[in-house]
């Protein structure tokens, strides 16, 4: 089946090494037979038939820097998880699912990082909000200079790509 146009979409894949892709409107459009070409967000997903080749270190990449990116998030405020989420979202493209992100804060609350508490809300039912402990902070700040030390020290060997040469 050959097909083009604007489509909704929202893809889970839960294997090893895979990730969850969802947007409001993406374009599809055919590369080859069984090949399939998406833009999102000025990201380019190609289906698993092309995983090896594609974009598999992407999404490796953004699952590295998740952790870092929560604490980020919750570095001024306490949160709850759908703020969370949205932060993400707003301010750094990150499009991750609650089934990724709860059990990262799970995890994060168990190594001490992250405290959690339930509040009464004045719409609705009672959330969980998030904060991050005096551990947390450390950590976040720590793992921000070793992604300031990474990215400048990548943004170097990377210069001459960008000159074409």
């Amino acid at each position: 089946m050959i097909f083009s146009g604007l489509v909704n979409l929202r893809v889970s894949l839960r294997e090893e090494g895979s990730t969850e892709v969802a947007a409001k409107q993406t374009h599809f459009s055919p590369l080859q037979h069984d090949t399939w070409y998406c833009k999102i967000s000025g990201m380019t997903v190609v289906d698993a038939g092309d995983q090896e080749t594609g974009d598999k270190w992407e999404v490796q990449l953004r699952k590295g820097c998740l952790e870092l990116a929560i604490l980020a998030a919750l570095w001024r405020d306490k949160l709850y998880g759908l703020e969370i989420l949205r932060r993400l979202e707003s301010d750094s493209d990150l499009i991750v699912s609650d089934g990724t992100v709860y059990p990262l804060l799970s995890r994060l609350k168990a190594l001490g990082l992250v405290r959690s508490e339930w509040i009464e809300s004045d719409v609705g039912h009672p959330r969980k909000y998030y904060a991050l402990t005096p551990a947390g902070k450390r950590r976040a700040l720590d793992m921000a200079k070793t992604w300031a030390r990474f990215s400048s020290s990548m943004g170097k060997l990377l210069a001459p790509l960008g000159k074409g040469k």
